[in-house]
């Protein structure tokens, strides 16, 4: 067993990010492990630019109301203990509502991140769907 340190608390960048975010490593497996996992917490409006991942992405939400949206698709409002899969490839966005803080733990495998352009003020205030319909 090992006790592991975490690096401190990192502002993300505004070149990947729109607002203010911040992210805590929970966990970045060291080969063969490509493991990753961060806790990320969004300023209300804040959000990620269009990316993908290599081998896909999970994010479970923690606190707050998330807005998740792939791209041609409806944006997802999520609330916690809800889990959003995208898979690999697919070109998507996530941060937290207009009004709302959030906070998701995201996990995924490798440093394949293809970052893209950032999300207008027009596709972030698209018409929402709940990612619950019960």
């Amino acid at each position: 067993m090992e006790i592991v340190q975490p690096p401190a608390t990192a502002k993300l960048p505004a070149e990947m990010f729109t607002g203010d975010a911040w992210a805590d490593v929970i966990y970045r497996g060291e080969g063969p492990s490509r493991a990753r996992a961060n806790m990320v917490r969004f300023a209300p409006g804040a959000r990620t630019a269009w990316h993908s991942h290599g081998l896909g992405q999970a994010l479970y939400i923690v606190e707050g109301i998330a807005l998740i949206q792939s791209r041609g698709g409806d944006i997802v409002e999520a609330r916690p203990g809800d889990v959003i899969f995208t898979p690999a490839g697919e070109e998507h966005w996530h941060g937290a509502a207009p009004d709302r803080f959030m906070a998701h733990i995201a996990l995924w495998e490798g440093d394949e991140v293809d970052w893209l352009e950032h999300v207008t003020d027009d596709e972030y205030a698209g018409s929402r769907r709940p990612a619950r319909t019960f």
